[in-house]
């Protein structure tokens, strides 16, 4: 599933150090820009499987362009497409669907596994 949040980038004397303003507690540093980009996914990433494992609402994305900083630093949209099923525990679930609607998904190819987890986390969240 995507998430997208805004980070701010701060640049210093020896690297980078990023705070997400909606995701209270989520920081990260790093030496170059590249590596404060990936430290910035990650750390978004375990906020977010944090907050929904622990049945937490996600809080609204800022506009990017309402987040305020200071001019040592700049804002970026950190986006992950998170796989929530990944490092957790898989339970089976039998679902009765009509042979239809089966046939056409199955001529498309679609993962009936990704779709209801998808479904289900758009309901509960």
């Amino acid at each position: 599933m995507q998430f997208i949040y805004p980070a701010i980038i701060h640049q210093e004397n020896d690297g980078f150090w990023a705070e997400f303003p909606d995701l209270e507690g989520t920081f990260t540093q790093g030496d170059s820009l590249n590596e404060i980009m990936t430290n910035a996914t990650e750390a978004m990433e375990l906020t977010v499987l944090e907050l929904l494992e622990n049945s937490k609402s996600l809080p609204k994305a800022t506009e990017v362009n309402s987040v305020r900083h200071d001019k040592q630093s700049f804002v970026t949209l950190i986006q992950s497409d998170i796989d929530l099923a990944k490092n957790s525990k898989s339970i089976k679930k039998t679902l009765t669907i009509p042979a239809w609607l089966n046939d056409k998904a199955l001529a498309k190819g679609i993962n009936f596994s990704k779709v209801l987890q998808e479904a289900l986390i758009a309901k509960t969240l």
